[in-house]
């Protein structure tokens, strides 16, 4: 692991590539069910329309985060009073992988709003619970010097496992019914029938197998921690103590102010990731097949990212790494808004019978660097948190990072589905991500790190 984290003297190489994993596993949950091949889908053809698709989306995606809201503090609390945290990741890793199963059941032109809704919600808070219980074993891993590569090198893996899944997707399962062939030129595997999207739909499966066959190296290999305590008397402990944290949480600035702004930009980036393929898809008409291309390249340069960050991150500080993240994704959203099939920044391009590629270009432009910046931004955000706190309280503060993390993720999508609901525009639907970015990044000032003086 030349450039990830060397490992510390309690865990080896193979329990840091095990957790490393854990990123590898779930990155398809991302890529393929809510970015850019069944969200797509379920606005295209399983949906009335596409704006109303959009509007249904952003609410199964918001009631999801506001079911994580709602049970984050609890589960936190008696995690961290508990000690391991493998059980918890047991749990949840079955719900997510019962909700992208059921997914495989949407079938196109039926009434299969209901069982796709509850899919993406119980997938939802599935994959993201386990990841805030992962997320949590990180700092007992390696020292705080590595933490930067550590987590970079992680979000570099998932991006890789995002490519590959979404080459199979694309390349082997998923074909239009009009040419009923796939991106390769071949019929679609395992008797996939095009005609009712069957490849499109097998995202959901596929997501499942792949978390089930590549979550197990963390599993086998990663150490957790001991345990502290039994679960009787738990709950109790651990609410009191997030209770005394959460009280003196407002005299801490640099603390504060982190917690206050991640939870608006990261709320920002989740909207921004879950709505990039079906604006694609209603705005500028793509296929499936396209969105898959745009995210293929999205996700290689993520890769990039996520491996620059982390090495940026442990010479500049995880705090430059954010703060220049916000800003390109920011301006990223703005060239996404100016941008539709016969315009690009505002600006009429082409006409009705010879359609410009301007506008596709600039979309893949703006994805490439969406990618980039948005692996970047999270792999920073983890160790710019470990900095606001001290040796024996980064524990507790990953279990408050969620807390803030979640208990706003229904914010962007129910106010995208708001916008889109109240204009009957996606365009104008996607601004508000745009205001969760600015409002992340006026807070950051006030934040410390490892290579700043305290605020």
């Amino acid at each position: 692991m030349s450039e990830a984290a060397q490992p510390t003297a309690q865990t080896d190489r193979k329990g840091i590539y095990g957790w490393m994993m854990f990123d590898w596993a779930t990155q398809p949950f991302h890529t393929l069910i809510i970015t850019f091949v069944f969200a797509p889908y379920f606005t295209s053809h399983v949906a009335s329309t596409p704006v109303k698709g959009q509007e249904i989306w952003g609410y199964a995606t918001g009631l999801g985060g506001l079911a994580i809201a709602l049970l984050a503090p609890v589960l936190g609390a008696i995690a961290d009073s508990t000690g391991p945290r493998k059980p918890w990741i047991v749990f949840f890793s079955i719900v997510g992988v019962v909700g992208c199963w059921l997914l495989w059941y949407a079938v196109p032109e039926t009434d299969a709003v209901t069982i796709a809704v509850i899919g993406v919600v119980l997938g939802l808070i599935g994959m993201e619970f386990a990841a805030v219980f992962n997320n949590a074993m990180m700092p007992d891993l390696v020292p705080r010097s590595h933490l930067g590569r550590l987590s970079g090198s992680a979000w570099a893996l998932g991006y890789i496992g995002g490519i590959i899944s979404l080459v199979l997707v694309l390349g082997f399962m998923s074909a239009t019914p009009e040419s009923g062939m796939t991106l390769f030129g071949l019929t679609p595997i395992l008797g996939l029938d095009p005609a009712t999207y069957q490849g499109d739909r097998a995202s959901g499966p596929l997501t499942s197998l792949w978390y089930v066959i590549f979550v197990l190296p963390m599993f086998l290999f990663t150490p957790d921690a001991h345990r502290r305590m039994s679960h009787s008397g738990a709950v109790m402990r651990g609410l009191r103590e997030l209770g005394d944290t959460l009280r003196k949480l407002p005299a801490q600035k640099s603390y504060f102010s982190y917690l206050v702004s991640s939870m608006l930009y990261r709320d920002g980036l989740n909207a921004l990731y879950a709505f990039g393929g079906i604006y694609a898809a209603g705005v500028l008409g793509w296929s499936i097949i396209q969105i898959g291309v745009f995210g293929i390249l999205a996700a290689a340069t993520g890769v990039f990212g996520g491996w620059l960050g982390g090495k940026a991150d442990d010479r500049y500080g995880p705090k430059a790494v954010v703060s220049t993240g916000i800003v390109i994704l920011t301006l990223c959203c703005l060239v996404i808004v100016s941008t539709s099939k016969t315009e690009v920044f505002f600006i009429p391009v082409g006409d009705t019978d010879v359609p410009s590629s301007l506008p596709t270009i600039v979309f893949y432009v703006a994805g490439c660097l969406i990618g980039a910046a948005g692996a970047a931004l999270q792999a920073a955000s983890r160790t710019l948190l470990v900095d606001q706190v001290e040796p024996d309280r980064v524990t507790e503060a990953f279990g408050l990072y969620a807390l803030s993390g979640k208990a706003t993720t229904f914010v962007g999508p129910l106010l995208i589905a708001q916008a889109t609901g109240l204009f009957d525009s996606q365009r104008i639907g996607v601004t508000p991500v745009i205001a969760l970015f600015v409002a992340g990044i006026v807070l950051l000032p006030f934040v410390r790190s490892a290579h700043s003086k305290p605020a």
